[in-house]
């Protein structure tokens, strides 16, 4: 007899956890492609002679793209069907980075990563809507966005360590040739697994022009604070303030304002975006201070992550626990402490620091940080969806993840680069804590005690 979960999801419980391992699989691949190019970045300017400006935006382009249509993609998401959706977003993520992998020039992979940022935008919000519906009840909900997130955070740091290999043992080319195969699978198996959608999808419009003012606005402002271009900061900050003025009056919003009532959810994304532009920096600029200060190689600068992937799986494998025990709000104030103590450690790194010392005590306290506290506001951006909304909450949630840490990464390196030698770096991590306690404080006080 089935479980009342099972019941509400109508999918045995074997089946359910057989898709969530398929959706887990494309995150997977899309967390990979965040970090995967950071520590190919000098093969790839070395090919293209390409400035350090502009490379960075094989980096940025992709978040910020995908971060800006996260929320298209989710209002496409409840509109249209999510395995529809699914597979839409998996097969353009799998030809974009095809086109990665064969671009003769900058200009043509750049827009290769724009594709991949689109991609993603239609796949990671039906993926996760579709876990939401899958795993109703409350507990076995946190237990599988915590698989989830732990596969996705898995692909932060096997992205890092994938680049130094491959780049050095391959080419980086191969960085994105690895994503086709398993996309192609992904494609071939998701109907087998993953529940049809309803038929008649629920009529609506498309927020298109909100949309665009969402990918604009933070693409001009991170080229502003990139190129110091003060015009672009402030077109970017009118642009954004020009989204808030659209939704407010769309009939069909990609996510009405009445959707940031509901407390617990909006202080959660808020949350998000302050760690998420702090770990985003830790992750650019521990690789930056291995192999420019340490002097570490492509392979060896990857592997020494390898103790941040154990000590982040560490983490997310007790984060269901912690919740059952501390609730959601709590779970994430600990997460929050983690990360902090562990951007203190990095604020203080010295100018011929080592690794085991100056580097792998914090790279610890930000890995736990990361497992522990953006996984428990992934269950409180999440906190009481339905059928209807469960796309949209997923697209804001994915999407405040992914501008934080594209904006934060533009500003911070941006603290860096103004500052010579490794003081930029103190000065970024020392900067990135601030976000961080603020965040903190922003929870302890404006979350209800009460959150899930």
């Amino acid at each position: 007899m089935n479980t009342p979960s099972e019941a509400r999801a109508g999918v045995p419980a074997g089946r359910r956890m057989a898709a969530l391992a398929l959706l887990s699989l494309l995150q997977f691949l899309i967390a990979i492609d965040v970090t995967v190019v950071n520590v190919a970045l000098p093969s790839i300017g070395a090919q293209f002679a390409a400035p350090a400006a502009s490379l960075t935006w094989v980096v940025t382009g992709y978040t910020l793209v995908g971060g800006g249509l996260l929320l298209l993609g989710g209002r496409i998401t409840d509109l249209l069907g999510r395995r529809r959706m699914f597979l839409l977003g998996a097969g353009l993520f799998g030809l974009a980075s095809l086109a990665a992998g064969l671009a003769p020039g900058l200009p043509a992979l750049i827009a290769a990563r724009f594709a991949q940022g689109a991609g993603e935008a239609l796949a990671s919000p039906a993926a996760m809507s579709l876990i939401a519906l899958l795993f109703p009840g409350p507990a076995e909900r946190a237990r599988a966005l915590g698989i989830w997130g732990a596969i996705s955070s898995g692909g932060l740091v096997a992205g890092v360590l994938l680049s130094g290999v491959i780049t050095e043992l391959l080419h980086w080319r191969w960085i994105f040739g690895i994503n086709v195969p398993l996309a192609a699978a992904v494609l071939l198996i998701t109907p087998k697994l993953v529940p049809a959608d309803r038929p008649g999808a629920r009529a609506g419009r498309l927020d298109l022009p909100g949309a665009a003012l969402l990918t604009a606005g933070p693409l001009s402002l991170v080229y502003g604070v990139l190129e110091a271009a003060p015009a672009a900061v402030v077109a970017g900050v009118l642009l954004l303030a020009a989204f808030v003025a659209v939704e407010a009056r769309a009939g069909n919003p990609l996510v009405p304002l009445s959707f940031f009532r509901h407390r617990i959810r909006a202080v959660a994304n808020a949350v998000t975006v302050l760690l998420s532009a702090a770990l985003s920096t830790a992750f650019f600029l521990l690789t930056l201070y291995l192999q420019d200060v340490i002097g570490f190689g492509p392979m060896q600068a990857g592997l020494a992550f390898l103790p941040f992937c154990a000590a982040l799986l560490l983490a997310v494998s007790q984060v269901s626990r912690l919740i059952g025990a501390l609730g959601v709000k709590r779970t994430a104030l600990v997460g929050l402490a983690c990360t902090a103590a562990g951007l203190g450690w990095l604020a203080r790194l010295p100018d011929q620091g080592t690794y085991a010392v100056d580097v792998l005590p914090g790279m610890a306290g930000i890995a736990a940080g990361m497992g522990l506290g953006l996984i428990a506001l992934q269950n409180a951006a999440l906190h009481g969806v339905t059928d209807s909304d469960a796309g949209a909450a997923a697209g804001v949630q994915r999407s405040v993840d992914q501008l934080g840490g594209a904006l934060g990464l533009a500003v911070l390196v941006g603290v860096a680069a103004g500052t010579a030698g490794v003081g930029g770096f103190r000065t970024a991590f020392l900067y990135a804590l601030i976000g961080v306690v603020v965040a903190a404080a922003g929870l302890l006080l404006a979350a209800p005690d009460e959150a899930p």
